[in-house]
């Protein structure tokens, strides 16, 4: 389940970049941010799947939070940390856009 939405949320941020990027910069600067996305999430997943291995038995903590689970944690909390970085001129800190 928890998987699951992590799934969900990183879909829900691509959508949104690919549409904001889209409307400020035009369909190819939009397609190589998703592909970004993409590139970042399937290596960084690769990356913390090796540490999770090093950390925990692939049971986990239990039935919702195995291996893999914690492994997309880790990637999530990394991607938050990069993403309001590299998209932080997307977003100002109201919530509005900027210009």
């Amino acid at each position: 389940m928890i998987t699951a939405i992590i799934f969900f949320a990183h879909f829900i941020f691509t959508l949104i970049i690919f549409t904001k990027k889209w409307q400020e910069e035009g369909f190819p600067s939009a397609w190589m941010n998703v592909g970004l996305i993409v590139i970042l999430f399937a290596v960084g997943w690769t990356l913390t799947s090796i540490i999770a291995k090093i950390l925990m038995e692939q049971e986990g903590l239990g039935i919702y939070f195995d291996r893999d689970t914690f492994s997309l944690t880790l990637l999530t909390i990394m991607e938050v940390f990069f993403y309001r970085f590299y998209y932080r001129d997307t977003v100002t800190e109201d919530g509005k856009e900027t210009r």
